[in-house]
């Protein structure tokens, strides 16, 4: 998995681009490379999971396997009071966030840091976190992560995923469900699924 955008250093030939994308009624420009996940736009299941998530005024978030920003970009531009904090296993995509906070005049909202899952804010503890896992990893590195999350969720604080149907939808809610008190779907459009899962 050198090559492989859940690698913390990505060793594919740079190919770098730039796109415009619409998030929450803002227009946002981003740069990409290869070696970062949907390279080439924001992909339908983070803008679902930024369409969806529920972010209260204030909240501290975590924006969980970043990649080059999107989600938290979105959120920190509608959600001007809120604390955004990003983080990403893959090096680039974290220089590649910073370069796209600024652009996007949201840096001073947002934290970036290189995680491998939860080992840089091993401390901390979040209102919200969206995650949309890397389905590609496997269900040992996504489930940990699923049960790490919610020792970094305040009490009544939310975890927000997207999961196509035929990735493992369906497994996936089972075992979000036997890690946390409430678990729901909230939406399902074009195969994905976006559940949120309360930590009581």
């Amino acid at each position: 998995m050198s090559d492989h955008y859940y690698s913390p250093q990505p060793t594919s030939q740079r190919e770098q681009r730039q796109f415009q994308a619409n998030l929450l009624g803002h227009s946002f420009v981003f740069q990409t490379d290869a070696g970062v996940f949907s390279k080439k736009g924001v992909d339908f299941g983070s803008r679902l999971l930024i369409e969806t998530a529920e972010i209260g005024t204030g909240a501290s978030v975590l924006d969980l396997g970043c990649g080059y920003g999107p989600i938290g970009i979105a959120l920190a531009a509608s959600y001007p009071q809120a604390h955004i904090v990003m983080v990403d296993i893959n090096e680039r995509a974290v220089k590649l966030a910073a370069e796209n906070a600024n652009r996007n005049r949201v840096a001073d909202r947002i934290e970036l840091l290189v995680s491998d899952g939860f080992s840089a804010i091993a401390n901390r503890q979040f209102n919200q976190i969206l995650f949309n896992p890397p389905i590609r990893v496997g269900k040992a590195i996504i489930y940990r992560l699923f049960a790490e999350t919610k020792q970094h969720l305040k009490p009544g604080g939310s975890l927000w995923i997207v999961i196509r149907k035929q990735q493992g939808a369906g497994s996936a809610r089972a075992q979000l469900e036997r890690l946390y008190e409430k678990v729901r779907l909230v939406k399902q459009k074009k195969g994905y699924c976006i559940i949120q899962a309360v930590r009581d």
